[in-house]
């Protein structure tokens, strides 16, 4: 698992999204966005650190411990309209292809980058 830089979380604000050098570093990516204290991003922070998955790159920011708090916040909950953290979105060369809040298990999360 990756954090994302003060710069990275920049990009994102000021474009609204995840840039592609993040959402592209892999055939598969995910980005969380939550904050330190939720005990729902302690379970998945738990298998996610361990996870070791060929093709698949995680990039986690707990934007509550960085000065850019309210901007990155304001554009989980407004541009990507979620309220919830653990908020996770999944992409596949580049493409988004799913979102989710706490996800129990890496074999579900692993799920997640399955196209509908």
């Amino acid at each position: 698992m990756i954090d994302l830089t003060d710069d990275e979380c920049r990009a994102m604000i000021s474009e609204g999204g995840v840039p592609e050098p993040i959402r592209g570093r892999s055939s598969r990516v995910a980005v969380v966005l939550t904050q330190s204290w939720c005990p729902d991003w302690r379970v998945m922070r738990n298998y996610l650190s361990r996870l070791d998955e060929p093709g698949l790159t995680v990039f986690a920011v707990e934007y509550d411990q960085r000065p850019i708090f309210r901007e990155l916040m304001a554009v989980k909950e407004t541009v990507f309209g979620n309220h919830q953290v653990p908020y996770v979105r999944y992409y596949r060369d580049g493409r988004l292809v799913g979102e989710s809040n706490l996800v129990f298990t890496s074999r579900g999360f692993l799920g997640k980058f399955r196209d509908g």
